[in-house]
């Protein structure tokens, strides 16, 4: 079980890395961009960006995540 998180975790990361490349590679041009930046300190998320549309959409990926992380010792549990 353990090895099947920590692959997950792996194929995680990359997919992040492939894609920003992808994002890098057909960047909008000049002046144009717009950047919204999110996390969690402990069970807190917060998030920056520079387009209210974006935060708002970056503030709902950050509520389902914790939805996830909640559910996510039950989830486990039932195995």
């Amino acid at each position: 079980m353990a090895q099947n998180l920590i692959s997950l975790g792996i194929l995680i990361i990359l997919i992040g890395f492939i894609l920003v490349f992808i994002g890098a590679l057909s960047a909008a041009p000049k002046g144009d961009a717009k950047v919204a930046v999110g996390g969690f300190i402990g069970f807190i998320p917060f998030g920056f960006a520079n387009d209210k549309r974006m935060l708002w959409i970056l503030m709902g990926i950050m509520g389902a995540l914790i939805f996830f992380f909640i559910i996510l010792p039950y989830l486990l549990r039932s195995r």
